[in-house]
């Protein structure tokens, strides 16, 4: 059991936190906008989501058609854009970002309820492709040679995905919760850096429904090169001049 099931269960369940997704992107986004424990509360959303996603697609489609799928990217897409779009709002409208548990949370942060942040991660879960790509490819098969074993065979391989799955999304909640307490300037850097994720997976889906993946790539990187040239001279330029002293 432990070599055919559990540590195959932790090390997809490692792969699937360390690969940057749409999840990671909205969950270091929550994170830096309202704090540590918002973060935490998210990385539960796929326990609720896969309890259905994973028997629809292991036990009932079996693969999915290649319709539902583009739906789904585009669908998915849509929303990413959709929560950048919300994210870059506020940042422009100047709110305080950052986890603020230990002091007076300003009226910005009070007014942004659990649920507000909960339910589109559902939602992202649900109409993202990535889960029921692989529970589809990859875990599923995995599942069901487990339950031809025992029930309790299926249950270690679950317990250990997904345990692993959700301490890992916790741990990277931790670091970037404490990279965020830094200062507003480095969570300032990090918010601009998730929206960017955010657009950049929500765009990638869109393409991929449009059979557009690789001029999405290449229009990526030109951006990114782009992005980077501007931060270089906008740094030479306001570098501080060294005073003329004797």
């Amino acid at each position: 059991m432990l070599t055919e099931f559990i540590i195959p269960g932790i090390s997809l369940a490692l792969t699937a936190t360390l690969l940057p997704g749409p999840l990671q992107a909205y969950i270091l986004s929550v994170t830096l906008r309202y704090g540590w424990r918002r973060g935490m509360l998210v990385t539960f959303s796929p326990l609720i989501t896969d309890a259905f996603i994973v028997p629809l697609v292991v036990f009932v489609l079996g693969q999915l058609p290649d319709a539902a799928i583009q739906a789904i990217r585009l669908t998915g897409g849509g929303l990413l854009l959709f929560i950048a779009w919300g994210a870059y709002k506020q940042l422009r409208a100047g709110s305080d970002f950052g986890p603020q548990e230990a002091s007076v949370a300003t009226p910005k942060q009070e007014e942004v309820s659990d649920w507000r942040v909960f339910i589109p991660a559902l939602l992202m879960n649900t109409v993202s492709p990535g889960p029921w790509l692989f529970w589809a490819t990859v875990n599923g098969p995995l599942l069901l040679s487990a339950l031809e074993q025992s029930p309790w065979h299926a249950l270690a391989f679950l317990v250990a995905f997904y345990g692993t799955f959700v301490l890992s999304l916790n741990v990277l909640v931790y670091i970037f919760g404490r990279l965020g307490a830094l200062g507003p300037n480095m969570t300032h850097t990090m918010i601009v850096f998730t929206i960017g994720l955010l657009v950049y997976f929500g765009t990638a889906l869109i393409a991929e429904a449009f059979g557009l993946s690789s001029l999405h790539q290449g229009l990526s990187l030109f951006v990114i090169a782009a992005l980077l040239f501007w931060w270089l001279v906008h740094r030479l330029k306001h570098r501080p001049q060294p005073e003329n002293g004797k």
